[in-house]
């Protein structure tokens, strides 16, 4: 593809991470374009009636797939266009609602989005009973037949393999058509969190913060214990004050996923979840169960944490505190320079695609009232992939913009390489990408550190990195598999329930009982920040990702003979392979103990180089 010049702006940022002086220059922008999608929001609503009225077309092409190859692409190409359209409608949605959750015009928006989605499901609804109809020999022998039917096949391949869980055509339509109330529990509480809640004003510093779960992720952080304490009893106990709100919400989506593993005649919700892309159960079952046995490593993690804060005892609100003071604070500029210099090893290709994505002017960066916290990364086909940031200008914010950067540089090679029917790409490979990505900038970090300090906070950091990403995903794993067991053995499920089942994991995994830290009975609320839980069975992909990338990413540095070149092609193999074999072609086995081991081990000679920094002259 043509290769652009990198903006001036990155350039001399790249020379200050380089360790260059800055300049002034232009920044990056921070509020994205949406035009790629629509030109205003009149044009979205245009499109979202048009696509309502061409529902019955749609609906007329049941019965017409197994006539002959020919009308079986002509149907699966209809509704690929239909597809693409839809997905455009619901991301725009999603995006402006997510920048403002107080705007009524955006919140109107998603619920029409919400309502679209409902009434095109219900019209497809017919597809995959109707595809299974025809059976493997046939379908078979469309494909065979019939070239253009290539793009379709693993489409058509999956669809045959979970006929056993599709249900009639008249039960797939209900249920399509109510997935607008089923995904209306998530949506009752981000605006109960984002919108409704009264967060409370807290002094730091001489400075009246209120602290939204935004500002909750920087001030946990700050030095001073007496501070984060007041910033953890102020923010979990106004969370507190909705515990059951946010059990009856949190309830019905477990309730919700039970039930329809039981409707679709799967042994489990996790079963049904991971079977639906193919991946094992012994995947989750093996990260649960080694992430148990690595605790001893957590907890000495833990330890090493006490001493270096030189802490008289250790509380849950001594965790985020950086173990070496670091002042510095990072640009919009320096996250991009700093991102680009660290996946210099991805390669040229990688490199020029990354500069020109940055120049699209899709990021939504600052923090904002009323704005979503955390970050994500989205897009349609044939646009440019949007990043949307909470950007605070600290050293989290540049690997959150590194591991950002990297689901969108995969959606980019992806689209690149892939029709559009092969090119999303599993949650499961997903959490690769970007992890790698977080992984090759804290090598760059630890590389650039001129001073002892400088080391031991990298050091300190990527430790941090692999607790939260592999210790606290797996636990949010394990929450998950006990809340949905407790909903199929019959149990009721309500805020109290959740607090107590959170808390139970937050003692083991901490080491309560055997004095590593105390657990404050107010923290076990922490179940109800976690988004996330509001997709079932989508956390575990952190841990899991974490510990691919670890392989996947010392290969690359050590420059074992391949591992670069199956790693960009797992990139741009988006959705042609089934995501388990794909990182298996990748050369790691997530259903194997080995890669959870690995982090562990890799933890243990983090401690082991930190230990030996403290102890020098």
């Amino acid at each position: 593809m043509k290769r652009l010049p990198l903006p001036r702006a990155l350039v001399l940022c790249l020379g200050l991470a380089l360790g260059g002086q800055a300049l002034q220059a232009q920044p990056l922008p921070t509020v994205w374009d949406l035009s790629p999608l629509y030109a205003s929001d009149n044009d979205w609503e245009t499109a979202r009636k048009a696509l309502l009225a061409d529902l019955p077309k749609l609906a007329a092409l049941k019965g017409t797939l197994g006539q002959s190859a020919q009308s079986l692409l002509a149907g699966l190409d209809a509704i690929s266009t239909a597809n693409r359209r839809y997905e455009k409608l619901r991301v725009y949605a999603s995006m402006k609602q997510s920048t403002d959750n107080r705007d009524a015009a955006n919140q109107q928006r998603s619920g029409l989005a919400a309502q679209l989605g409902g009434e095109y499901n219900s019209a497809l609804a017919w597809l995959e009973p109707e595809i299974q109809s025809l059976g493997e020999a046939k379908v078979a022998a469309f494909v065979k037949a019939e070239p253009g039917l290539a793009k379709h096949a693993e489409r058509l391949r999956n669809s045959l393999r979970q006929a056993r869980h599709t249900l009639g055509a008249e039960s797939e339509a209900v249920i399509a058509a109510l997935a607008p109330v089923r995904g209306a529990t998530g949506d009752a509480r981000t605006l109960l969190f984002t919108v409704n809640t009264q967060w409370p004003q807290i002094t730091v510093d001489g400075k009246t913060e209120r602290l939204d779960g935004t500002k909750y992720g920087l001030l946990r952080q700050h030095p001073d214990r007496a501070v984060r304490k007041q910033v953890f009893d102020a923010f979990f106990g106004a969370i507190g004050q909705y515990e059951d709100t946010y059990g009856v919400t949190l309830g019905n989506v477990v309730q919700d996923d039970t039930t329809m593993a039981k409707l679709r005649r799967h042994p489990s919700a996790v079963a049904m979840s991971l079977g639906a892309e193919e991946i094992p159960e012994a995947v989750y079952r093996t990260l649960v169960a080694e992430a148990r046995k690595g605790l001893p490593t957590l907890h000495r993690y833990f330890k090493l944490r006490q001493k270096m804060l030189g802490l008289p005892d250790l509380h849950y609100y001594d965790i985020y505190p950086a173990l070496v003071p670091h002042a510095r604070k990072y640009s919009l500029d320096d996250a991009a320079a700093l991102t680009l210099a660290a996946t210099a090893p991805l390669g040229a290709d990688y490199q020029a695609l990354l500069k020109t994505t940055l120049q699209a002017n899709t990021m939504h960066a600052l923090p904002a009232p009323a704005k979503r916290g955390g970050a994500y990364q989205t897009g349609v086909y044939g646009a440019p992939p949007f990043v949307f940031l909470n950007h605070q200008g600290d050293f989290d914010s540049v690997s959150t913009f590194a591991h950002e950067w990297g689901h969108a540089i995969h959606t980019a090679m992806a689209n690149r390489a892939q029709p559009y029917e092969m090119a999303d790409y599993s949650l499961f490979v997903a959490e690769v990408a970007s992890t790698t990505n977080e992984a090759l900038l804290s090598h760059y970090m630890q590389g650039q550190a001129k001073t002892k300090e400088d080391k031991l906070f990298q050091l300190g950091y990527a430790l941090e990195r692999l607790r939260g990403t592999f210790f606290r995903q797996a636990m949010f794993g394990e929450f998950e598999l006990n809340t949905h067991d407790a909903a199929a053995r019959g149990e009721a499920l309500n805020g109290k329930r959740f607090t107590e089942i959170y808390c139970k994991l937050l003692k083991d995994y901490h080491g309560d009982a055997a004095g590593v830290m105390k657990i404050d009975p107010l923290y076990c609320q922490e179940w109800a920040f976690i988004p996330h839980f509001y997709r079932p069975f989508y956390v575990y992909q952190y841990a899991t990702s974490i510990s691919a990338a670890l392989l996947v990413s010392e290969d690359i540095l050590a420059g074992k003979p391949g591992a670069l070149d199956r790693y960009l092609k797992l990139l741009a193999a988006g959705g042609s392979v089934p995501p388990y074999q794909a990182l298996k072609q990748a050369g790691v086995d997530m259903a194997s103990p080995a890669p959870y081991q690995a982090v562990v081990k890799r933890m243990n000679a983090i401690m082991d180089e930190m230990e030996a920094l403290l102890a020098a002259k």
